[in-house]
Parts: structure tokens; C-alpha cells; sequence
């Protein structure tokens, strides 16, 4: 009898007899556990926004930019580790790598719980789980590689659509999850005491007051109560197709290939956040980037000509469009989600005091509206009308839908900033956080119509050899927004002009409206709304 994690040598899925037959059972059970397997590693990848603000709720003695700083870190991380895991599936297979990757996310999880445990724990330490968390943003490119490969043509959209959509929600289930677990001693003595918070917090279903006990040590370790099943799901459920990853070598030897291209991710994540120190973020993140694609040109063995064949895609200027386009919209989506919790927490957490002399300091605001309960909203509406965009793209045109919410998104953004400028400099800020979160939801809901059009424009405009390497390229890139927007919006909050980070991606988001005009729109457009 044939085990079901056996590697696959004949998958001939065009074939209507043999997909009814053999292929749709595999294709199925190897999405399912793929789902999951993803959406914990956008878990992983995306908590640091969670856990910094609860950090500062608890007094922890970090800045508030370094607290920022933690979830750009995973942001940059995340972002450049998907340049090199776009590659795993066709040199170590798909059973091998969605097995390694998942089980990876075992250890920033389970040390970030550990580190979470003792107040007084360096600040570098939680900066390198940071930087190990990033591994779930990475676990994205090879997890949308291993799924395609598994359909007919025919089902491309809603296997991907599916994989990629419900992979997003993981944002939305960590902002839901860790408030929650942190309010119980989940794990009992086994993980240490709670912490006293010294400002409010809150979970889904409400306020939490100060001097509440917490259990913040949860938020990482929780992950390993689903981690490790899943883990064991990956090896002995999913399926290595030898007709996409024909040298894999055995087990050893592939999850060696998984850890040389990660490691490789790693030094280059780690040169960026060196560079930060020493030159502009606008520097500092291009060669990250270029760092990344000439290391990956060193490694030795068969990878190296593929690996040229596939940089062939930076020869076709729709690829820097679609790149640039694709950054507004999951750029933002992920960078939002990244940003927005330690946002509410700092502009409506504290309030402007005019003493009698007339000099103004920030004080506490005790009636702060506790980001843990309100931040979840934006990304579960982002998430959930992604595949929404794609249908209205796939009647109207995708470049049309992007143009559309495009100009969503610019006045959303000055709106945003305008509302922030107001709350921050506000006595009284509680009045505008209605208005700020329901234009945040905005950008959320635009950035997830955005999604689902872009990709259909991407697989309109390639052929089939340049699809899969664009798709992989553009999402990396447009996951740097993971680190951009937690960075320049900290550093902006820290300047006390929290509206210009704001102004600034509507700046942005107006020049890809000229560009999706020029490329995809006007009169003699190179392709027509695709």
C-alpha cells in the first residue's frame, strides 16, 4: 500500500480522468494542510505588533521607536526571506519544505514566550527573535509555489486564491487570539507568573484596567499548541511531486538546500538592519534587497541556471510596474496590520496637557481606547474582501479596479493623517478615534480589493514561464511594507507629526495611479485594463 506522504513521480493533472481519479484527492488533503501551515506563519510573522504594544502596557524599559523597531525588523525579515523561499520547492520539494518551514516557527515562537517571561530580558535578544519570526512572512513564496503545482490550470484561482486568502487571515486570528491567551495562565506554572499591567489594555470582548494580571509570555507560546501538530500533519500528509522538484535528495540533504537559502536570507535581513544605523532606510532597504539576488547568484550546483533564467523577468518593465502597484496594495494591507496596533496605542493612549503657564506636555490618557480590542478590524475586512476584488477584476478589468481604489486609497490616506494630526495634538482625543479607525478600515478594504485585482492582472499580462517567478518577486517586495510602514510611521509619531507618514503614502499611491494610467489605461496602453 502506498503511503500518503510518498513522493509523487507521475502527476499528469491536465488529464481529466487522472485528476478525477488520483489527483484531486492529493491536490486536496496537501491544500488543507497547507492553509493552516501558512496562516500560522503569517501568525508568527505579524505578532510583533501585538506584543510591543502590550510591552508598553506593561512598562517594559524599551523606546517607543525601539518598539517600532521590532516589528520592522520582522517586517524586513519577513519580506527578504521570501526572495530565497521562492526557490525551495524546485530544489528540496514541497513535503520537505512545508514540514521545515512550519517546524521553524517553533523557535522564535516558543523563545519570543520565553523572553516575553522576564521584563528584564536584553533588548537584542528580542530583536533576533524579531528576525527569526520573519520566517513566516518568508513561508508565503514557497507555500504558493507548492500549491500551484498541485492544480489544473482551470483551478489556479481558487487554489491559490484560497491558499493566499485564508493564509492572510492569520493576521486577523493573532490580533484575535493573543489578547485573549494573555489574560489566562494558559500553561500554568510551566510558563512563569504573570506581570501587573501598568496602563489599560483590552481584548476582543472589552477593557482590561490597569493593574490587571497578564500573561504576555502567551502570546508567543500559544503558537506551539498548534505548531507541532501541524508539523507532524506536514511530513506525514503532504507529498513531494517529482515532476516539479526532480533532484530533492533525500530528506537530509533537502532540508539542508531549506536552511542554506534561508541562512542566506538571514545575512542579508541582518546587513539591513546593520545599514539602518549607518545610512537613510531608503538606502539601507534597496541593498538589502540587491545583497539577497547577488548571494543568491553564489550558491553552487544546478539552482544557479535557474535562478538566472528566472531573473529574466527584470528585463520586462511590467514587472517593475506590477511591482510597484502591488506594493500599494499588500504593501499596505500588510504594513497597516503591522503598524496600527502601537499607532492607536501611542496617539490616542496619551493627551496633550496645557498647564496654567500655557507650556504643553503629554500626559496619560485614562480613557484610551485599547488597541488589542479595536486593531483586528482592518485586516479581517482586508483579508475577507481580497477574493471579492478578484471577481470585480475578472468582470471589469483589473487595471480598473486598481485605478479605482487607488483614488480610494490617496484620499483615505490624507484623511487619515489629517484625523491623526487632530487626535495626537488633541486635551481630548477619544473624539476622533471613531473617525480614524472607520478611514483605516477604508484602507484596509481598498488595499484588499487591490490585492485580488493585481494578482489578476499579473496572470493577464505574463506568459506562463514569467508568471510564477513575478508573482513570487512582487509579493516579496510588496511584504517590505511589513517594515517601511512601522518604520515611518514611528518615526514620524516620534517626531510629533504622525500625519506626514500619512500624506507621505498618499504620495505614493498617486504616483501608482499615474503609472497603472500610463501602463495599463490610456489610449495606446501596453495592455489594455488587464
Amino acid at each position: 500500500m502506498t503511503r500518503k506522504n510518498a513522493d509523487i513521480d507521475r502527476w499528469d493533472i491536465e488529464n481529466p480522468d487522472f485528476w478525477e481519479k488520483d489527483g484531486k484527492t492529493v491536490a486536496t488533503r496537501n491544500l488543507w494542510i497547507s492553509i493552516p501551515s501558512l496562516l500560522l506563519g503569517f501568525a508568527v510573522w505579524m505578532m510583533w505588533g501585538m506584543i510591543t504594544t502590550q510591552m508598553q502596557n506593561l512598562g517594559f524599559d524599551f523606546s517607543v521607536d525601539q518598539l517600532f523597531s521590532l516589528t520592522a525588523i520582522a517586517g524586513l525579515a519577513g519580506a527578504t526571506l521570501r526572495i530565497p523561499a521562492s526557490f525551495m520547492i524546485r530544489v528540496a520539494g514541497g513535503r520537505n519544505t512545508i514540514f521545515l518551514t512550519t517546524a521553524l516557527l517553533m523557535i522564535p515562537a516558543l523563545g519570543t514566550g520565553v523572553a516575553l517571561m522576564n521584563p528584564g530580558t536584553p533588548f537584542w535578544i528580542f530583536q533576533a527573535l524579531a528576525l527569526l519570526s520573519g520566517i513566516g512572512g518568508g513561508n508565503f513564496a514557497c507555500s504558493m509555489s507548492n500549491i500551484s503545482g498541485f492544480f489544473p490550470k482551470k483551478q489556479q484561482g481558487y487554489a491559490l486564491g484560497m491558499n493566499a486568502g485564508l493564509g492572510n487571515f492569520g493576521v486577523t486570528t493573532m490580533q484575535i487570539l493573543v489578547p485573549l491567551v494573555m489574560t489566562v495562565g494558559l500553561f500554568g506554572s510551566l510558563a512563569g507568573g504573570p506581570m501587573a499591567l501598568e496602563s489599560a489594555s483590552g481584548t476582543l470582548i472589552g477593557r482590561i484596567d490597569a493593574g490587571t494580571d497578564t500573561w504576555i509570555q502567551n502570546a508567543g507560546l500559544v503558537w506551539m499548541l498548534f505548531l507541532i501538530p501541524l508539523a507532524f500533519a506536514g511530513w506525514f500528509g503532504m507529498n513531494n511531486l517529482k515532476t516539479l522538484s526532480p533532484q530533492t535528495g533525500n530528506p537530509a540533504a533537502a532540508f539542508g538546500k531549506i536552511l542554506g537559502l534561508y541562512a542566506l536570507g538571514m545575512v542579508a535581513t541582518l546587513a539591513g538592519v546593520i545599514a539602518l544605523d549607518w545610512i537613510n532606510m531608503w538606502l539601507a532597504l534597496p541593498l538589502t534587497i540587491l545583497l539577497t539576488l547577488g548571494l543568491l547568484l553564489l550558491l553552487p550546483g544546478t539552482l544557479k541556471p535557474a535562478i538566472r533564467n528566472q531573473y529574466r523577468i527584470f528585463g520586462n518593465s511590467h514587472t517593475w510596474a506590477m511591482t510597484i502597484i502591488y506594493t500599494a496594495t499588500f504593501g499596505s494591507f500588510i504594513g497597516f496590520s503591522a503598524a496600527l496596533p502601537l499607532s492607536i496605542n501611542i496617539i490616542f493612549g496619551s493627551m496633550m496637557d496645557v498647564a496654567a503657564d500655557g507650556s504643553v506636555t503629554r500626559i496619560a490618557n485614562p480613557d484610551a481606547p485599547s488597541a488589542l480590542t479595536w486593531s483586528w478590524i482592518g485586516a479581517f475586512v482586508g483579508a475577507l474582501i481580497r477574493p471579492v476584488g478578484g471577481w470585480i477584476a475578472d468582470r471589469f478589468g483589473g487595471a480598473i479596479v486598481t485605478q479605482i481604489i487607488s483614488v480610494v486609497m490617496v484620499l483615505a490616506s490624507v484623511a487619515t493623517g489629517y484625523v491623526m494630526m487632530l487626535a495626537y495634538n488633541a486635551t481630548d482625543p477619544n473624539p476622533y478615534f471613531w473617525a480614524f479607525l472607520a478611514l483605516f478600515i477604508v484602507l484596509f478594504a481598498a488595499s484588499g480589493i487591490g490585492n485580488g485585482s493585481t494578482f489578476r492582472s499579473i496572470g493577464v499580462i505574463f506568459d506562463a514561464a514569467q508568471k510564477g517567478p513575478v508573482l513570487g518577486w512582487t509579493s516579496a517586495i510588496a511584504a517590505y511594507g511589513a517594515f517601511i510602514a512601522p518604520r515611518v510611521i514611528g518615526d514620524q509619531i516620534k517626531a510629533g507629526t504622525p500625519e506626514l507618514a500619512m500624506y507621505g503614502f498618499a504620495a505614493f499611491y498617486a504616483a501608482c495611479l499615474v503609472i497603472n494610467w500610463w501602463f495599463y489605461l490610456r489610449k495606446n496602453a501596453y495592455v489594455k485594463n488587464p
